[in-house]
C-alpha cells in the first residue's frame, strides 16, 4: 500500500480503537461517573441511552476496526487482535491498582509496534520497543496530569489513579516519565537513522514538556485540564518530525 493509503488507515484504526476504549470505558464506569461532577453528563451516566445501544455502537465501532484491520498483513492482523483484551479490561484497572495510567499507556500506543510491522511484515524491536516506551511514558505524564483533575471524587467514591499515589511528588514524577520519553525517542530515532528535523522536534517537545510540568498547579481542575490538553501539540511536533525526518 502507498504510504498515504497506510498513514489514512492507522488514523481511522486510531480513532475507531480509541473510541471502542472510550466507550468500554464508560459502560465500566457508568455507575462511578453518575458520582463525578466532571462525568455525572457522559450518556451513559445521564441516562440518555441505554446499555445495549452501547453495545450496539461498540460492535460498530469494532466491526469497522476490524475491517482496518483485515487491510493489513497476517502478521499485522495477529498482533492487533492481541491488544482487544487490555482495550476490554484497562478501564478496570483503576478497581485494583494505582497504576491504571500504565496500563492505559499500555493500551493506547499499541500502535507503535502495529505501524511498523505493517509496512514491514515483522517488528524491528530495537525501533518498536522505544518507540512503545516513549508513548506509555507520555500516556503517564498527560493521564497523570488529567487525573488531578478527579482526585477528591475518586478518594470518596474508592477509584485509584497515579494523582494519588503520587501526591505531591508528582512533578518529580512527571519529570521522571518526561525524561525517559525523550530517552527513548531518541534511541528510537538512532536505530531507524532518523536525520535532524527528527531530533528537532524531540528538542521541541522536551521544551514543551518541561514548560507543562513546571507551570503545572496539581489543585487546580483547569489548570490541569489545560495542561492535558496541550499534549495535542506534542502529537503534531512528534508527527511532523517524523514526516520530515523521512522526507
Amino acid at each position: 500500500l502507498p504510504d498515504w493509503h497506510m498513514l489514512s488507515l492507522f488514523g481511522i484504526g486510531a480513532v475507531l480503537m480509541r473510541g471502542a476504549g472510550c466507550t468500554i470505558n464508560d459502560m465500566w464506569d457508568r455507575d462511578y461517573d453518575k458520582k463525578v461532577a466532571r462525568t455525572a453528563s457522559r450518556p451513559l451516566a445521564a441516562g440518555d441511552i441505554s446499555t445495549f445501544q452501547s453495545f450496539v455502537f461498540l460492535g460498530g465501532q469494532l466491526s469497522l476496526a476490524l475491517c482496518v484491520l483485515l487491510c493489513l498483513n497476517y502478521y499485522s492482523i495477529v498482533l492487533g487482535a492481541a491488544s482487544l483484551s487490555l482495550v476490554i479490561t484497562y478501564p478496570l484497572m483503576k478497581r485494583v491498582t494505582y497504576w491504571p495510567q500504565l496500563v492505559l499507556g499500555l493500551t493506547f500506543n499499541w500502535g507503535a509496534l502495529l505501524g511498523w510491522s505493517a509496512i514491514k511484515g515483522s517488528c524491528e524491536w530495537s525501533v518498536c520497543l522505544p518507540l512503545y516506551l516513549a508513548g506509555v511514558t507520555w500516556t503517564l505524564v498527560y493521564d497523570t496530569i488529567y487525573a488531578h483533575q478527579d482526585k477528591r471524587d475518586d478518594i470518596i467514591i474508592g477509584v485509584k489513579s497515579t494523582a494519588l499515589q503520587f501526591k505531591e511528588d508528582t512533578k518529580q514524577w512527571l519529570s521522571g516519565f518526561s525524561l525517559a520519553m525523550l530517552l527513548s525517542l531518541c534511541v528510537a530515532g538512532m536505530n531507524c537513522n532518523q536525520t535532524f528535523p527528527y531530533y528537532s522536534a524531540v528538542a521541541a517537545i522536551g521544551a514543551h514538556l518541561a514548560h507543562q510540568v513546571y507551570t503545572l498547579d496539581i489543585d487546580k481542575p483547569e489548570d490541569c485540564w489545560k495542561k492535558f490538553a496541550s499534549n495535542r501539540t506534542v502529537g503534531v511536533l512528534l508527527f511532523v518530525g517524523i514526516v520530515l525526518g523521512n522526507l
